[in-house]
């Protein structure tokens, strides 16, 4: 853990800087068995702290809800602003294979080459230090250039990118609401414009009990959103006029409308989802929306990270302690 000294008896505005010390992250988890020792981290216990949390800050909420924008989210926005600009200036290439197009590769290296200088936009000058362990998280957030693909390994380390954000003070307690409706969805529309872009594919597969090969934590996020709504159920995701007239207001229904969207989707009657016991289908029970949300976190929690430490996504848990484990400090420590 990161050394941080303060002289006793002084005031938080008056406690000097905090000594802190980083690291670039290294791939350490290369086999199954490996996910043990990750699971016993302080890292995993932050990560899904952070998630949690952020789970609890959104329950019952909308999209359009007022809340406040601070600074910090305000450049966050304008990097993935910057990401989204530079697709429009990588167009994809004429090839004969028809997924995975290679300007993708051209755009991802951009971001390889001017990561630690997005991040040093958002870092306040005397953490910039910090920028070239941080950046890792950002550029592993976006897919991965050699396969051409995307998935859910690649937003667990997006999630991670915020969660260091949040340790170093970065993000406050009082972002939360602007993590989520507005950072995380904002990175939702930029992946989702590559995927459909570079024609991207998913990187491993739910197969038929998963609602989205590409992302998990906006289900998460979005059926918190839902809890003790007065009318909408699990079963009105697949309602086409219920989803059109509410996916601006929850972003469990602003995934449903992506996913009918995609040429060849649907979720037909047949579904895992929407057979009788599913948390999908029709109930009374004032309690669906959070059953769904629980098997959706037991179910996405796990595979993410998998999918992350064994490639997909995040590096994984170093030998020495990184930023996801460290720089517990006044600000963070409530959030986390």
């Amino acid at each position: 853990m990161a050394e941080s000294e303060r002289r006793a008896g002084t005031s938080e505005e008056e406690a000097p800087p905090l000594q802190q010390s980083f690291m670039i992250p290294r791939k350490e988890i290369n086999v199954v068995s490996d996910m043990a020792k990750w699971k016993r981290s302080q890292a995993y216990a932050d990560y899904m702290g952070f998630i949690l949390t952020l789970n609890e800050g959104v329950r019952g909420k909308k999209l359009t809800c007022q809340y406040k924008v601070s600074e910090a989210v305000e450049k966050l926005l304008a990097v993935l602003d910057t990401l989204d600009r530079w697709i429009e200036e990588t167009p994809p290439v004429d090839q004969p294979s028809r997924f995975g197009n290679k300007a993708f590769r051209t755009w991802y290296a951009r971001l390889d080459q001017e990561a630690e200088k997005l991040v040093a936009t958002v870092l306040p000058r005397q953490l910039a230090a910090a920028a070239p362990e941080v950046a890792v998280y950002l550029k592993e957030s976006v897919g991965n250039s050699t396969r051409i693909d995307y998935g859910t390994g690649h937003e667990a380390a997006f999630a991670a990118f915020l969660c260091c954000l949040c340790k170093l003070g970065v993000l406050r307690v009082d972002d939360q609401l602007g993590i989520v409706f507005r950072v995380f969805n904002r990175y939702l529309e930029v992946m989702r414009k590559l995927q459909k872009t570079y024609r991207m594919e998913p990187a491993g597969s739910q197969g038929v009990w998963g609602l989205d090969d590409f992302q998990f934590l906006p289900f998460i996020w979005g059926s918190s959103q839902l809890i003790d709504h007065p009318s909408l159920e699990p079963r009105h995701f697949v309602d086409e006029k219920v989803v059109n007239e509410n996916h601006k207001d929850f972003m469990f229904l602003e995934c449903i409308l992506f996913i009918t969207e995609a040429p060849g989707s649907a979720f037909p009657p047949c579904s895992p989802s929407q057979a009788p016991g599913s948390a999908f289908t029709p109930c009374s029970s004032p309690w669906r929306w959070r059953l769904l949300e629980l098997s959706i976190a037991a179910a996405s929690l796990g595979a993410a990270w998998r999918l992350a430490a064994l490639g997909a996504g995040l590096p994984g848990l170093p030998r020495a302690p990184c930023l996801l484990a460290r720089h517990r400090h006044a600000g963070t420590a409530a959030l986390l």
